[in-house]
This record gives C-alpha cells, sequence and structure tokens, in this order.
C-alpha cells in the first residue's frame, strides 16, 4: 500500500498555474545564478568558482520545483461532469 502512496506522490501532478509558477521560478532562478555566478567567478577568477556556484544553485532548483509540492497545487482544474447520452435507434 505504500507503494501507491509513493507512486502518487512522485506523480507530479500540479496545476496550470502551479506549471506558470514553475516556470517564472526556474527562469528567475537560473538567470541570476549564471549572473551570480559569472561575476563571481569572474571577481575571483576562478572557473571553479563559477561552476560551483551555478552548479549548486541548480540543485537547490531541483529541490524546489521537482517535488509536486502542494502550492503548485493550489488550483485545481474542476472538470465538467460527464454528459449522459442515450442511443436512438
Amino acid at each position: 500500500m505504500s507503494g501507491n502512496v509513493l507512486q502518487e506522490y512522485l506523480e507530479g501532478k500540479i496545476d496550470f498555474a502551479g506549471q506558470k509558477l514553475v516556470d517564472d521560478i526556474v527562469r528567475i532562478w537560473l538567470i541570476a545564478a549564471t549572473a551570480i555566478s559569472f561575476v563571481a567567478g569572474f571577481a575571483l577568477q576562478s572557473l571553479l568558482v563559477t561552476f560551483s556556484i551555478l552548479g549548486l544553485s541548480t540543485v537547490a532548483l531541483l529541490v524546489v520545483v521537482i517535488p509536486p509540492w502542494p502550492m503548485f497545487n493550489r488550483h485545481p482544474v474542476k472538470w465538467l461532469p460527464v454528459a449522459e447520452t442515450k442511443k436512438s435507434k
């Protein structure tokens, strides 16, 4: 039974507003991390610093956006009920 709970959690069901939020977070985070890592690496004249900051920020970003956190499912889609249709002969 615990496998089903884990599977449902890992399926990653988020709503459309959550997808937009994830997209915005990823875009802003990666641009900021790239700029910060470039400036720090340039100031210290070290590619190790540049790639370390960029790599660590990417791992942190993955922790933020990969799990289906509840904040990404605040506006679930409400589907219309199935309409009953009768076949006429």
